[in-house]
């Protein structure tokens, strides 16, 4: 097959630090709790990065990878302690969960330590400004998959909008940004409602959507398992059969075996497998390697964020943690499985593709992976 492979020049590759043999990665990342259905495929895709790169002879043909993995159980107090372990241990890189709150948790230590740390998944752009110059993340930002959903809905016709948010995380609250790109394109929000995450019922709000007289054209939310099956459900339940934009936090199988209730469902995220493109080919690598299909693009993710370090440190010359920093913050057009990916010129949020998906037939269906327009994306939300 096809691998995925970074372009690295000569001269960069023979710069690698010659007293280097092995780059020290550590991982705090949720393998339990609420955030393993994302951090757990996604330190599958880092695992498969790392023992191809390390059966090629390592980062240039000389820079072997150790990874030592923490489980955080998908609390920030443990996030902060797994991380000042990471430290202690001598890491030169951190991978932090896929959450804005438990990653800025976790920021004083590693700007403290002078250690890059990149979050598996985290989208909240309020990341990298809140955790500083040696907090990353490795997914298109809230604000532009909003800009991209919000724009698709307005030129499809749909001109109001109800949201639905959970001020409990930076990232459920990205029906705001959505909201924001709506009433800049002339658009109409008609209520909002709100949630706690983990909430057991939803059968209220449903139920105050599905009054409203006109119906809203979109519902837009950010709730993620287990509250976006349950809302759907409700949401369906009590009549509303408009379209309904979820972010990438139902990029997931149980997404697509809800069903009726899900069938339509439009959502943005990461990439998608079109004929020939690299995450087709990564899907390809990672059925070989597991002996099953990638059921979410999450997997593909993880090998980017490896494939992002890789390239930093062959920009670096080295596996000085701040080497590394540095020459991150200037990487452009890294490719990875799901895009290219850029940092250069950003305050740490990345420069990568966002792909729209429905829900068909319990199945993945590409509605387009436009780009966003820059006058419309609005600023980061600081909670």
């Amino acid at each position: 097959m096809k691998h995925i492979l970074i372009a690295t020049t000569a001269l960069s590759i023979a710069a690698l630090d010659a007293q280097a043999d092995e780059l020290k990665l550590g991982l705090a990342t949720a393998q339990t709790g609420g955030l393993a259905p994302y951090d757990a495929p996604v330190v599958e895709g880092i695992r498969i990065a790392v023992d191809e790169i390390n059966a090629a002879g390592g980062i240039g043909g000389k820079i072997m990878i150790e990874m030592t993995e923490k489980d955080v159980r998908s609390d920030t107090a443990q996030t902060s302690i797994s991380v000042q372990e990471l430290v202690d241990a001598g890491s030169e890189a951190i991978v932090l969960p896929c959450d804005a709150d438990p990653s800025i948790a976790a920021a004083a230590i590693v700007a403290s330590a002078q250690i890059p740390a990149i979050s598996t998944c985290a989208s909240s752009p309020t990341l990298p400004l809140i955790g500083g110059d040696y907090v990353f993340a490795n997914f298109p930002g809230d604000n532009v998959q909003a800009t991209v959903s919000a724009s698709w809905a307005f030129e499809q016709g749909m001109k109001t909008v109800f949201i639905l948010y959970s001020p409990d995380s930076q990232y459920t609250t990205m029906p705001l940004y959505f909201a924001d790109v709506m009433k800049s394109l002339g658009g109409e929000v008609l209520g909002e409602a709100t949630y706690n995450i983990g909430q057991p019922d939803f059968s209220a709000i449903a139920t105050q959507i599905a009054a409203l007289d006109p119906a809203p054209d979109v519902v837009m939310t950010s709730a993620y398992e287990p509250d976006f099956p349950t809302f759907i459900k409700a949401l369906r339940a009590a009549g509303y059969e408009g379209q309904v934009i979820g972010s990438d936090g139902i990029d997931s199988p149980t997404t697509f075996g809800l069903g009726d209730a899900a069938e339509g469902v439009v959502f943005s995220t990461a990439g998608h497998a079109t004929e020939g493109s690299p995450l087709e080919g990564f899907n390809t690598l990672y059925e070989e390697t597991t002996g099953s299909k990638s059921e979410t693009v999450f997997n593909a993710v993880g090998y980017d964020l490896v494939k992002v370090l890789e390239a930093a440190v062959v920009a670096a010359g080295s596996t000085e943690p701040q080497a590394i920093r540095d020459a991150m913050a200037n990487l452009e057009d890294v490719q990875g499985a799901t895009s290219l990916i850029t940092y250069k010129g950003t305050t740490g949020m990345p420069v990568r593709q966002v792909s729209l998906v429905r829900v068909k037939s319990g199945e993945r269906e590409l509605v387009g992976q436009p780009s966003p327009r820059a006058d419309l994306i609005p600023a980061p939300r600081m909670q």
